[in-house]
């Protein structure tokens, strides 16, 4: 559903990696932590909003975005070369908001995890493992997922050092009992959970990650209004107007489908910029949102979970700071359209 446009994006005035000349008062402070992006992008738009919104976020220096995988036969893209198209699409994203960046767009792997223990090639394996071996810096990396995790748990097969050294946020799971319930209809196994089962089993249960996980329940919080999607993302010019026609696109085709004229749409996948990029300044962490820490659940091939007392923690998000995040989006977004408009 989400597919390269017929016509090339427009061609807005250009920027590199490091700066933000989009500022009318630019900062000076230095980047916070490093970031790797991995997302579905053939998939529910949500995934462009957050793309674009890391791009426009200087705290955070991106050190390359994978374009992941849908399952075979996905109502959004169902071929089976989805992380090509994903990575092609993301890099088609760099063009609009004018990022001049060659090499940061990197391929995942177009097949799922064939066993726990084999990763799955790709160009983005080598990608991670350098990303989290590096010994010139001591800033986090956070390896920010929006879908499946093939590449992450194949990174993690490949050289299980790098457990130690990245913050996996992956917006994904299903609801944990006595947290949440699930929402009417719900599938049995969430949505990016399902893309990889395995992968999710590598990551919860076969490794020593830390785990950030954005469950079903929480990520569904993340509703913006259609009146705001028209006003605030629409109205602000070429990259606002493309994340919107994206967006509607989807919503048209569900309602010729008998579905309800929504009022709302789920950027589910915002979160990974709130909490990675919008964390604060003092005693940097997450702290206006909310979390529970616990033991670090096995992970069952029906996306159940089964309690590990002794395991390492992991924290589960149960309300998220969507004002923060959306506003901060909606700004941005503004301040792009002015500085490309300018004369």
């Amino acid at each position: 559903m989400t597919r390269l446009p017929t016509t090339p994006a427009p061609a807005p005035k250009r920027w590199t990696p490091g700066t933000a000349p989009w500022q009318s008062v630019p900062s000076a402070r230095p980047t916070a932590a490093r970031v790797i992006i991995d997302n579905d992008f053939a998939g529910d738009p949500d995934d462009l909003y957050q793309l674009v919104h890391h791009l426009l976020s200087p705290s955070v220096d991106i050190r390359a975005v994978i374009g992941s995988r849908l399952r075979e036969g996905d109502g959004f893209y169902p071929h089976p070369d989805s992380a090509t198209q994903a990575a092609a699409i993301a890099r088609d994203v760099l063009d609009r908001v004018g990022l001049d960046a060659p090499g940061l767009v990197i391929e995942g792997s177009n097949t799922p995890l064939a066993s726990r223990t084999a990763p799955q090639p790709s160009p983005a394996l080598d990608v991670i493992i350098a990303e989290a071996l590096r010994e010139d810096t001591d800033q986090p990396l956070f390896y920010v997922a929006g879908g499946g995790l093939t590449d992450i748990a194949s990174a993690l097969i490949a050289e299980p050092r790098i457990a130690e050294r990245i913050i996996l946020v992956w917006i994904g799971g299903n609801e944990h009992a006595g947290l949440a319930t699930p929402p009417p209809g719900a599938m049995p196994i969430e949505y990016n959970l399902l893309i990889d089962v395995l992968a999710g089993q590598v990551v919860f249960t076969d490794t020593e990650v830390e785990i950030w996980q954005v469950p079903r329940d929480a990520y569904r919080q993340c509703l913006v209004s259609e009146a705001e999607l028209r006003g605030r993302v629409a109205a602000t010019g070429p990259v606002g107007r493309y994340l919107y026609d994206e967006t509607i696109t989807v919503t048209e085709l569900v309602t010729g489908h008998g579905g309800h004229h929504p009022e709302t749409y789920a950027l589910g996948d915002s979160p990974l910029v709130l909490l990675t990029a919008l964390r604060s300044f003092f005693e940097a962490d997450s702290s206006s949102s909310r979390h529970v820490v616990m033991p670090t659940p096995a992970l069952g091939a029906d996306g159940g979970y089964t309690a590990q007392p002794d395991a390492r923690p992991m924290r589960v998000y149960t309300h998220l700071d969507t004002r923060l995040m959306f506003e901060d989006l909606f700004t941005k977004l503004r301040e792009l359209d002015a500085w490309q408009t300018a004369p």
